[in-house]
């Protein structure tokens, strides 16, 4: 693996930098399943909590879900948008950082969230990770891909990137190690984007939090995906409504050129460390697809 990469992925982004609090996430184990578990006690996913059985639980994996106010059925993800404020935030409710955290002093993001602040403490540890957006079947028990966002680390030992799930905690169904992801579980998205363009994927099984599932829907959930993780590989984990402006402009209505400059983009993402030389000129000179629209950017 080339040293400058692993470089790259110690590097922090507006969303990933700890600041004054590098040292707490130092002082967090240094034992990935250890300190997945330990976050997920902190967060809980607004997804479970609209489900009623959950929300009026008393004794479920995150505690007493009756303490909760129904405030919390709004997620908190656009409060939060950068690990620092997720410490911050959790801190600010009970300085105790630990497995016996109280839901009522829970933070309600989702998986977005969940990979983000894994990554920060990571690089806070001095070890290479980057954030990945793609899709999940094993997040549900529907059948369908689900768009879902993970983290990925170099382990020094085996000398590989390791995928690992931060927010999946309840499905005991899983016949993997969510620790070390198979690469067959998780589809990034620039993986499902070929297979739908090449026709090799059941289009009806690709599901989204945001958009329908129609034709027009489908592109967007894909495409917006495959930014997602383009910006994740350059140390850019842009929020849920970001996207490139030119996408806007033209409403997700993409021309026949549009698709040949996403697919050889795709192409390249699907081997990022080989191809990250490519990768890093297109960012640096396709402006285009640096350019945000949506949320408050105009």
């Amino acid at each position: 693996m080339d040293k400058n990469i692993l470089e790259f992925y110690k590097n922090t982004s507006p969303y990933t930098e700890l600041g004054l609090y590098k040292d707490f996430a130092k002082s967090l184990p240094d034992d990935i399943s250890t300190l997945c578990l330990l976050q997920r006690k902190q967060i809980i996913h607004p997804f479970a909590f609209k489900e009623e059985e959950i929300r009026n639980s008393k004794n479920c994996f995150w505690g007493d879900m009756t303490q909760i106010s129904d405030m919390n059925l709004l997620r908190e993800d656009d409060l939060f948008p950068n690990a620092i404020g997720m410490v911050a935030e959790l801190l600010r409710k009970n300085p105790e950082y630990s497995f016996n955290r109280e839901a009522k002093d829970k933070l309600f993001v989702t998986c977005r969230g969940q990979a983000l602040l894994l990554a920060a403490i990571l690089k806070a540890k001095d070890v290479p990770a980057r954030v990945r957006s793609g899709f999940a079947e094993y997040t549900s028990n529907d059948g369908i891909y689900w768009d879902h966002w993970v983290t990925e680390y170099y382990d020094k030992k085996s000398e590989k990137w390791i995928l690992v799930d931060a927010d999946c905690c309840c499905n005991d169904k899983l016949d993997f190690d969510i620790y070390d992801i198979p690469r067959n579980k998780f589809l990034f998205a620039a993986e499902l984007w070929l297979k739908v363009r090449e026709n090799e994927f059941d289009v009806s099984k690709v599901g989204h939090a945001y958009y329908g599932k129609d034709k027009e829907g489908l592109i967007q959930t894909l495409t917006t995906a495959l930014f997602y993780d383009f910006h994740c590989l350059m140390n850019n984990e842009i929020i849920y409504l970001h996207y490139p402006k030119y996408l806007k402009a033209c409403n997700f209505r993409l021309n026949p050129a549009d698709y040949g400059e996403l697919d050889e983009l795709a192409r390249l993402m699907l081997n990022p460390d080989k191809n990250f030389h490519q990768l890093s000129e297109i960012w640096n000179h396709q402006s285009k697809f640096r350019i945000l629209a949506g949320g408050t950017i105009s």
